[in-house]
C-alpha cells in the first residue's frame, strides 16, 4: 500500500491520475454502483461518486436503508451490468438544458451542485455521461464500455454516513465504499493488507491493552475514560511537549474549562460554534449588595484561545514582551454529532496540546518556521513519517465565503503570503487546500491516514489576524503607539485523544520502551527466585522505570505468552543461573532471541533508552 505521503505526491505528479486506466475503471465502477443501487432502491437520489486512492465511493439519499448484508446482491447486479457491455457516452448541454434535465431526473443535489459549479467556474455548458438508462452529471473520464472493466477485481468495503457537501447543516447521505484494482490478485492482496491493518485499529487495541473505555451508559458517548495504561501514554506525551516548549521559551498557563458565553460572543465563536457546544447553563446570582438578581449564561469551553487572549490582556504589553508564547494542556468539550464519534479519533471531551504565540508582523515568519520545526522534532521522536502538510486558504467565492470568513481581503492576502513564505523557507513539502482556512486566518494542517484509510487532521497551526481586534488585544510599539499583535495558534500533538489513536495504530500497540505503559516485566522460573526478582524490580523502579513483577500464578511459558499479548517491550526471566551470577535474561517483544547480561547493565541500558526516547534498546 502506498504511504499517505506517496499518495499525495503521486496525485500531484499526475494531475489526480484522471487520465490513467485505473482511474477510468474506478470512476466507471462508481456509476455502475449507482446503477445497481437504483435498481434495488428505486428513487434513490445521487450525491457524489468519485474514485479514491484504493477504489471509489458513491453517496445516496435512500428511500429505504441499505446495510452490508445487501452487498452481495449489489455486487451481483454490478457484475451483470458489466457483462452487458454498456457504452459510456458523453454529452455537453447548455446550462438551461442541463438544469432542465436534472430537474426531470429528480436529482435535487446534483441540480444544486450544477448551478454552483457553473457560477463559480463561469461555465456555459455542463457534461453528462450516459450508460444505458442511467445518466449522471459528470465530467469523466470513463472507459468506453462496461466490458472493459474487470469483473472480479472490485469489492464493496463498507457503508457509512456522510453529510452532503461535508456540511453538518445538510442532509446525511449513505456512502458506500468499494475497492477496485486492475486484477483480482491485486484486489485480494489489498484486502488481506486491509484485514491485517484492522488488527492495528486503535479501538480494538484500546480494549485489549486497557488503554481507554467509552462508558456510554453512565458517562456519555465521546467522553473517554483513560485507564492507567492510557494515562501513562498521555503523561509521556505531555512530558515530551513540555520539554520542547520549555526549550522554545513558552510560558505555561492554566485556565478554567467553563466561561461566560459573553467571552465567545466577543471572540466571534458564537453564534457560529453553538451547534458544537454543550447546552448553555443559566445561573441566577445576586449582586454584591444582595438586592438584585443577575442572570448569566455559562458554557463548557470548546477551545482554549479566548481564555488565553484574556491572559494576554491581563496586563499592558510592550513590543519588548513579544513574542509571548503561552502554552496549556487544556480540557475542552465539543458536542460532536453522534454519528461522527469514533473511538479516540472523534470525541466530545478532549485534552489539547495548545499554545498561542502573540507576535508582531515582523516576527511571524520566524515564529511560524519554529513551530514547523517543533512539529518535525515531535514526529521524529515518535517515529512518524507517513503524513503531509496542507496549507488551508480562504475561498471568497464559495457559497459561504462571506459568512465563513472575516471580510478583510487585504489581510487574507497578506497573511497567506506570510505563511506561504514561511513554509517555502522551512523546506517542508506541502499542498494547498482552498476554502479550508479557519474563519480568522490561514492555517497549516498536518494530515495522517488511519489504518482503515480515512484521512484525519492530527495537528494544526493557524495564523490569526481577526481575534486580536475582536478581543481588544494591543501592545505598545517602539513608536509609543498602540498596535495589534498577530496570533499563531499551534498544537503539534493536537489532542491527546486523537494523537494516542494514531500512535496505537502506528505501533500496533507495541510501544517503544520510553512510551510503553509497562516498560519491564520480570518473570521467574520458580517461586524460589522471587526475592531476587523483587530486588531487580525495586532497583528499576528506583530509577522511575515502570517495572512490575509477574504474578507467579502461571507457568513461565504462559506468563511469557501473556506478556507478549500485552506487547510489553522488555521481559526479564530470572532463574537459578541469573540469581547466582546477578544477571537477567532479556526477551524483547517481537524477537525470538534472548540475551543474558548483568542486571546493572540492563538497568543502564533501559535508563538510556527512556532518557533518549529511543525506538529500541541499544
Amino acid at each position: 500500500m502506498l504511504s499517505l505521503v506517496s499518495q499525495v505526491a503521486e496525485q500531484q505528479a499526475n494531475g489526480q491520475a484522471e487520465g490513467d486506466e485505473l482511474y477510468r475503471i474506478r470512476h466507471s465502477l462508481a456509476h455502475v454502483l449507482a446503477m445497481a443501487v437504483q435498481e434495488i432502491r428505486p428513487g434513490a437520489k445521487l450525491g457524489f461518486g468519485p474514485p479514491i486512492d484504493d477504489g471509489f465511493y458513491y453517496d445516496f439519499v435512500l428511500p429505504e436503508p441499505l446495510s452490508d448484508k445487501d452487498f452481495a446482491e449489489i455486487e451481483n447486479r454490478m457484475r451483470r451490468i458489466l457483462k452487458r457491455n454498456i457504452k459510456f457516452e458523453h454529452e455537453e448541454l447548455p446550462l438551461d438544458q442541463a438544469y432542465e434535465r436534472l430537474d426531470e431526473m429528480g436529482e435535487p443535489y446534483k441540480r444544486e451542485y450544477a448551478q454552483e459549479l457553473a457560477q463559480s467556474q463561469h461555465l456555459d455548458t455542463l457534461g453528462f455521461y450516459r450508460s444505458g438508462d442511467f445518466v449522471d452529471l459528470c465530467r469523466g473520464p470513463h472507459v468506453d464500455n462496461t466490458g472493459q472493466i474487470p469483473k472480479n477485481a472490485f469489492k464493496l468495503r463498507s457503508i457509512a454516513g456522510a453529510y452532503w457537501r461535508g456540511d453538518s447543516d445538510n442532509i446525511q447521505m449513505t456512502r458506500i465504499y468499494a475497492w477496485a484494482y486492475p486484477t483480482k490478485e491485486e484486489l485480494d492482496r489489498h484486502v488481506e493488507e486491509y484485514k491485517r491493518a484492522l488488527e492495528h485499529d486503535h479501538k480494538k487495541l484500546g480494549r485489549e491493552l486497557d488503554i481507554f473505555q467509552i462508558d456510554t451508559e453512565y458517562v456519555g458517548p465521546g467522553l473517554p475514560l483513560w485507564l492507567p495504561n492510557g494515562t501513562v501514554l498521555r503523561e509521556e506525551l505531555e512530558k515530551l511537549a513540555k520539554e520542547l516548549e520549555f526549550r522554545a521559551g513558552y510560558q505555561r498557563v492554566s485556565t478554567p474549562v467553563i466561561a461566560k458565553t459573553a467571552l465567545y460572543f466577543k471572540s466571534g465563536h458564537l453564534p457560529y460554534s453553538a451547534e458544537h457546544m454543550y447546552p448553555f447553563m443559566e445561573l441566577v446570582e445576586r449582586n454584591d449588595e444582595g438586592d438584585e438578581e443577575i442572570r448569566e449564561e455559562y458554557v463548557l469551553r470548546p477551545m482554549n484561545c479566548p481564555h488565553h487572549h484574556r491572559v494576554y490582556a491581563a496586563r499592558p504589553r510592550s513590543y519588548r514582551d513579544l513574542p509571548l508564547r503561552l502554552a496549556e494542556y487544556g480540557n475542552d468539550y465539543r458536542y460532536e454529532d453522534h454519528g461522527a464519534l469514533s473511538g479516540l479519533l472523534r470525541v466530545r471531551g478532549m485534552t489539547m496540546n495548545d499554545a498561542h504565540i502573540y507576535c508582531t508582523e515582523e516576527q511571524i515568519k520566524d515564529e511560524f518556521i519554529a513551530v514547523i520545526r517543533m512539529h518535525q522534532e515531535v514526529y521524529e521522536v515518535l517515529g512518524l513519517s507517513d503524513f503531509y502538510m496542507r496549507f488551508s486558504t480562504w475561498d471568497p467565492d464559495s457559497d459561504k465565503g462571506k459568512e465563513k470568513y472575516i471580510d478583510e481581503p487585504e489581510m487574507w492576502e497578506k497573511t497567506q503570503q506570510l505563511v506561504r513564505e514561511a513554509m517555502d523557507e522551512s523546506g517542508v513539502p506541502y499542498t494547498e487546500g482552498k476554502g479550508e482556512a479557519a474563519f480568522y486566518g490561514p492555517k497549516i494542517d498536518v494530515q495522517f491516514r488511519t489504518v482503515t484509510g480515512r484521512e484525519e487532521t492530527a495537528s494544526t497551526n493557524q495564523l490569526d489576524f481577526g481575534q486580536p481586534e475582536r478581543m481588544g488585544l494591543t501592545y505598545q510599539g517602539a513608536d509609543n503607539q498602540e498596535h495589534q499583535p498577530y496570533v499563531i495558534h499551534r498544537a503539534p500533538l493536537g489532542t491527546h485523544e486523537r494523537f494516542v489513536a494514531f500512535l496505537i495504530e502506528h505501533y500496533g500497540g507495541a510501544f517503544p520502551t520510553w512510551l510503553a505503559p509497562v516498560q519491564v516485566r520480570v518473570l521467574t522460573v520458580s517461586d524460589r527466585f522471587a526475592d531476587y526478582a523483587r530486588k531487580v524490580v525495586d532497583a528499576l523502579r528506583s530509577d522511575y522505570v515502570r517495572a512490575e513483577l509477574g504474578s507467579g500464578q502461571e507457568t513461565l511459558g504462559k506468563a511469557i505468552r501473556e506478556a507478549t499479548t500485552h506487547k510489553i517491550p522488555n521481559v526479564l526471566v530470572i532463574g537459578e543461573r541469573e540469581v547466582e551470577e546477578h544477571t537477567v535474561t532479556l526477551r524483547r517483544h517481537g524477537s525470538r532471541e534472548q540475551e543474558t547480561m548483568p542486571a546493572d547493565e540492563f538497568r543502564a541500558r533501559v535508563r538510556e533508552a527512556i532518557a533518549t526516547r529511543a525506538q529500541s534498546l541499544r
